[in-house]
């Protein structure tokens, strides 16, 4: 029987976080990476206020956080169709490592997404 990292680590799985300007452009943004098979879950959450430095500048934005549930295999793929397709001209897209999580559960992302 596996370890919860020993799981984890066998399947490479990874969160990928990308705020958006809005909810319309998280949506489809969402829907385009489960068509590409480039995740297997991706969570909409509520709108956050964002403090960023830009340019020079403080700024701050209301956006729309995308929580992208795929593999390390995938992520290159994936980092690459979102900077396509992102309105911003440097968006966030960051990928986190999962060290652990239910085998089942693993097992479904890594057969969801394509490699």
């Amino acid at each position: 029987m596996n370890t919860p990292d020993q799981s984890a680590t066998s399947h490479c799985a990874v969160v990928v976080i990308c705020n958006c300007p809005d909810a319309a452009t998280a949506d489809r943004l969402a829907t385009g990476l489960l068509e590409a098979r480039l995740a297997a879950c991706v969570n909409r959450l509520a709108p956050v206020q964002s403090i960023y430095r830009w340019e020079g500048r403080i700024e701050t934005a209301e956006e729309v956080p995308l929580l992208a549930k795929t593999t390390l295999a995938a992520f290159p793929a994936l980092q690459l169709w979102l900077a396509e397709r992102h309105p911003y001209e440097v968006p966030e897209i960051i990928a986190l490592p999962v060290t652990a999580g239910l085998p089942a559960y693993l097992d479904w992302l890594n057969d969801e997404v394509l490699s």
